[in-house]
């Protein structure tokens, strides 16, 4: 490589990131807002193949390969480095914006990794900055929940490495490519991909983590921890079936959770885990198509989850509040989040016309081009979902219903752009796939805009929308705290651990003697051949020791050659 190419893209990211604490207010703006522009510039240079090599213990390593399903998930990662950094602008801490480009370095390195090494090095950077982001919040939730997420990303890191290692020890190779799942070792990389995609059981970590960072803070992480998880399943497990049953279980989970979920955070963090159970349906599937809808819907769903999110940071911001059961009527005061929120809903409804349709759309007919009838018919139910729970209760309870009598008006100038920028994307994607179409991983030869598929779609959408109304009575906004998965760990776990400690010293109450009394046998048995006057510690003619040698070796030779 030579001149600009020569430069990976992450670099910027990182290296830039970490002037921002010597700049003044001025040139931190311009850095927050040019580094990633650079990097986008940057993801465009690496050509395909093998761009940089690095000779270590033995092996070659490949921290930058480019091909284009890097290039389509660094290009997005890229435009939300930069919209989440217009969006936080002045509003963030020095040192919440350093994670923050940070860890979108990390994620553009991770999507150039050719190889395990690098791959493994900028996964666990990604969740060391990812946790800074949600102890940016400041408060006493956000350290816990941060601690709770550092531990268990370090334990599917640990898993990752185990994999790796055991990967590297069977082929001989630490190239990243596509492996089946023929080992455990694959199992093992498989499960530490997962637990960043969000998969259950794992997963309580998003709704408990993400929730507590800053408005600014949950916007990137939004972005980067579960799309990067995406990123390494579409590229090392491609048509693993599994992968079927663990994105329909994340479907509909997230869609039962966030509908129960009073906090407006929270609903919009499940329905993240809702709409990566689509993209893991696609990958599971394996097919072109399905490849290409995971891909393009991950793309999208940055996009318009970012959009909701920053709509959602604005109310927060803007009132100081995030309970449903405290919010209502704002779309007297706030009518440019309040359109925002509603474009980011339709999006991730699928609406036709907005970016979510032309890419989710491409996952359930890839389904129904493998005749898999049931997955085709629980993703179309699922769809419905989601329209319940971001689609409507997001924006209606929030937005509209009952007037809660705040009047705050729109958010500072630079989140209200922010806003704008995603919302426009969000229509023009919608309106305008070709563009998106043509940078997908393969060709692309699909039309979304059929009289059949907008008609069903817009049947399905409406359905949802007259059950909602239907049902709201059930859906009336109450004060609750929902456990999942994570019940084990934050109520089981320490009672399990509570009553072993107790069975544990009432065995030690009575077996305390006799587990002395057995030490102290052992260990006067051992001084007993191995001490200064010891049986072992004489000293042995040579003709004995000789004989017993040759009698040794000869048990060996015979015990290896039968």
């Amino acid at each position: 490589m030579t001149g600009i190419s020569a430069i990976p893209p992450w670099l910027p990211l990182v290296l830039g990131a970490l002037l921002l604490p010597l700049c003044g207010t001025r040139l931190r703006a311009l850095l927050i807002l040019g580094l990633p522009l650079l990097a986008l510039a940057l993801v465009w240079q690496v050509p395909d193949g093998v761009s940089l090599r690095i000779a270590f213990l033995g092996h070659e390593l490949a921290p930058v390969s480019g091909d284009r399903l890097s290039r389509l998930f660094a290009t997005v990662f890229a435009i939300m480095a930069f919209a989440g950094g217009l969006y936080a602008l002045n509003r963030s801490r020095v040192v919440e914006l350093v994670a923050a480009l940070v860890c979108a370095g990390s994620a553009i390195a991770i999507t150039f990794a050719g190889d395990l090494v690098t791959l493994l090095v900028f996964w666990e950077l990604l969740a060391l900055t990812s946790t800074l982001l949600i102890w940016s919040g400041k408060t006493g939730q956000s350290r816990d929940a941060g601690m709770r997420y550092l531990v268990l990303h370090l334990f599917g890191g640990v898993l990752l490495l185990a994999g790796i290692i055991g990967h590297v020890a069977t082929t001989g190779s630490v190239a990243f490519s596509s492996m089946g799942l023929d080992s455990p070792a694959h199992w093992l990389i498989l499960a530490g991909f997962l637990i960043n995609a969000g998969a259950p059981p794992l997963s309580a970590w998003l709704p408990d983590a993400y929730p507590e960072a800053s408005p600014g803070g949950m916007v990137f992480l939004s972005a980067f921890t579960t799309k990067t998880a995406v990123y390494v399943l579409l590229r090392g497990f491609p048509g693993a079936e599994v992968l079927i049953l663990v994105g329909l279980y994340m479907v509909f989970y997230g869609i039962v959770y966030a509908l129960l979920e009073n906090d407006m955070r929270r609903i919009l963090a499940y329905s993240i885990v809702n709409q990566v159970g689509f993209m893991l349906c696609g990958i599971g599937i394996g097919t072109e198509m399905s490849l290409n809808g995971s891909a393009a819907h991950a793309f999208t769903h940055i996009i318009y989850k970012g959009l909701l999110l920053m709509s959602a940071g604005s109310v927060l911001y803007m009132t100081g509040k995030r309970k449903c059961t405290d919010l209502g009527g704002l779309f007297h005061s706030m009518p440019l989040t309040t359109v925002c929120g509603i474009i980011g809903a339709l999006s991730i409804s699928s609406f036709p016309l907005t970016s979510g349709f032309i890419s989710k759309s491409m996952i359930t007919q890839a389904a129904a081009d493998q005749h898999l009838a049931m997955v085709w018919f629980l993703l179309a139910a699922g769809s419905a979902g989601v329209f319940l729970h971001a689609g409507i209760k997001f924006p209606w309870f929030v937005f509209f219903q009952k007037d809660s009598g705040l009047r705050p008006p729109d958010p500072p100038f630079n989140m209200r752009l922010a806003m704008i920028l995603f919302a426009f994307l969000c229509i023009a994607l919608g309106a305008w796939p070709a563009p998106l179409y043509a940078i997908l991983p393969y060709p692309v030869d699909y039309v979304p805009y059929t009289y059949a598929h907008v008609v069903t779609m817009l049947q399905l959408l409406l359905f949802s929308g007259l059950a909602f109304f239907v049902m709201l009575p059930y859906l009336k906004r109450t004060l609750t705290i929902t456990l999942d998965w994570d019940w084990f760990y934050r109520w089981l776990g320490p009672r399990v651990v509570a009553q072993a400690a107790q069975l544990l010293d009432r065995w030690h109450a009575h077996r305390r003697i006799d587990v002395l009394r057995h030490i102290g046998h052992f260990f006067g048995t051992l001084f007993l051949y191995h001490g200064p006057q010891g049986i072992l510690a004489r000293t042995w003619a040579t003709g004995s020791m000789v004989l017993w040698v040759v009698i040794l070796l000869g048990i060996y030779l015979v015990a290896y050659y039968y």
